[in-house]
């Protein structure tokens, strides 16, 4: 096992109910904004349309997590699953494959990077340890987290890296943008 090396944000203050609202205003910004169920165009498109002005895309920006508290992020993961917050919110939370990797990137950048385990003691998380935490808050599942997986894996393979990608995650010279990196290439491949 490699050395245990972690990389935390310096201001850590807020509870998991906190990266959960926030995971909860994330989704809801990427939701479709249509003016009924049955129509096809966002509102958006719909108003461009109308006023026959050019189209008007949707802004897509990164979702803005704040860090979760020091007690939150050394609790043991299976106890994320009992927060109230979870259960009010993200219990069984459906979200898409690149949601999911989007969202492992900011807990990694809240909680802290991880080398060498799944967490370190004071609570940053690898890519596995990351994605544990949002399967435990209740957002995607198992089949979602592995199809996050195989992308990561698809991308190193494209690199000639053979490796599983939690094991690259551990490697000596690994760094924290190499990860995040990573995971924000494999958010951009399509699953085709």
């Amino acid at each position: 096992m490699a050395a245990s090396t972690v990389i935390r944000p310096a201001d850590l203050t807020v509870d998991a109910a906190s990266l959960i609202a926030d995971i909860e205003a994330y989704l809801a910004q990427q939701a479709p904004k249509t003016a009924h169920p049955l129509v096809t165009k966002t509102t958006a498109e719909l108003v461009a349309e109308a006023l026959q002005a050019p189209d008007v895309e949707l802004e897509q920006t990164a979702p803005t997590l704040t860090a979760p508290s020091r007690l939150w992020r050394i609790i043991p993961d299976w106890a994320l699953a009992l927060t109230p917050a979870r259960r009010l919110h993200g219990a069984g939370r459906t979200i898409t494959v690149t949601q999911h990797l989007e969202l492992t990137a900011l807990v990694i950048q809240q909680y802290g990077w991880h080398r060498g385990g799944l967490r370190s003691r004071g609570g940053a998380r690898c890519i596995l340890g990351a994605q544990a935490v949002l399967y435990r808050l209740g957002y995607g599942d198992e089949a979602t987290a592995e199809a996050a997986g195989k992308r990561m894996q698809n991308v190193l393979r494209r690199r000639g890296i053979d490796e599983p990608y939690h094991a690259w995650n551990d490697r000596g010279e690994r760094e924290l943008g190499d990860v995040l990196h990573l995971i924000r290439e494999a958010r951009n491949v399509s699953d085709g």
